[in-house]
Parts: C-alpha cells; structure tokens; sequence
C-alpha cells in the first residue's frame, strides 16, 4: 500500500480542514495517510513515504510579501528529508499565494525535489481541479 505523509501548520484552522480535505480523499483513494502537524513532526517520519504533501497559510500582506510565518520558517530550516517522497506544496490565503510558494521552496533550501504541483485554497476546500492533480500525484 502506497503511503502518504501530510505535514501541516495551521493558525486558524483553515489550512488544517483543507489537509484534512486532502487526507480524506486520498483514504477513499485506498493509500496509507498520515496527517502531521509541525509541532508534531519528528524527523525520520518521512523515510517511507512514497508521497508528501507540506503545507501552511499564507502570511504576509494582502496583495504581496506573502510568506511562510516563522515557525514554519523554523521548521523547514530544521527539516531533513531522508525519504524520496514525491512532493505537493500547498497553502491557503485571504487574496492572493503571490510569492507564497516560491518561498516555501527557498525556506526548505533543497531540501525536497521540485514539487509534483501547487494547492491552493481560500476557504480550506478541496476543488474538483484539486482533486485531478491529486488523482495524477497518487498514480506516478
């Protein structure tokens, strides 16, 4: 059974219902999910997953700066990836991901391979177009 590890951080709780979305989908896809939140995640966790998907909300300014608060900042600097996990990065916002991804990318500094693709949510729901990208991830 493939296996997939979800690691989240959530300040309101937005971010948290849209990996639970994705968590509950990939369960009814038949794969093995693990939802993790950053404050619970422990390094190692990752080393048999076939897919991981990390995730945050989008701080910053409405309309750009959008970045990573600290402590997910604190905890991609102290991220290490032992697994060969395929990658999704995805958050949730208010108006605009602007340079939201590219900066979690930056904070991970190489840490994981380019990411299969981008979510995004800004109401914490799984779209339909979410869901093919996530059919096409669980099938490489």
């Amino acid at each position: 059974m493939k296996k997939v590890l979800i690691i989240v951080h959530s300040k309101t709780g937005i971010t948290r219902m849209y990996a639970e979305e994705i968590e509950e989908y990939l369960l009814k896809k038949g794969l093995e999910v693990t939802l993790v939140s950053i404050r619970k995640y422990r390094n190692g966790m990752n080393d048999n997953s076939d897919y991981l998907l990390m995730g945050c909300w989008t701080s910053g300014l409405m309309v750009f700066l959008q970045h990573p608060d600290r402590e997910w900042r604190e905890f991609a600097a102290g991220y290490k990836n032992s697994g060969n996990s395929k990658t999704i990065l995805f958050t949730t916002y208010k108006i605009l991901t602007g340079s939201m991804f590219r900066n979690m990318l930056k904070k991970l500094n190489g840490k994981i391979s380019s990411p299969f693709a981008e979510l995004k949510s800004r109401n914490g729901s799984l779209s339909e177009k979410d869901k093919k990208i996530l059919d096409e991830f669980v099938s490489l």
